[in-house]
């Protein structure tokens, strides 16, 4: 998957994942397109190991798999980042 393709899925799905988790975030839209990219990647990484299938495109399945693993680096973001 291409650079430019990686960056439109992961802004895609930082933005959904963070309708799906709304809150204050540290970082703003930047942090939200980091974390999308990230979170399709480790999205996609899981859904491989476990059988499903790779984020290899843009398609519906890769960015559903990509949005899941941006909510679920949201709210470890979210709960590594907070100040005691």
């Amino acid at each position: 998957m291409g650079v430019l393709t990686w960056i439109i899925v992961g802004l895609i799905a930082g933005v959904i994942a963070k309708a799906i988790h709304p809150g204050e975030d540290p970082g703003g839209f930047f942090v939200t397109i980091i974390i999308g990219i990230a979170g399709g990647v480790v999205g996609g990484w899981i859904s491989s190991m476990l059988g499903f299938g790779a984020v290899d495109g843009f398609d519906l399945g890769s960015l559903f798999i990509a949005v899941l693993g941006s909510v679920l680096l949201l709210f470890l973001y979210r709960k590594f980042s907070k100040k005691s």
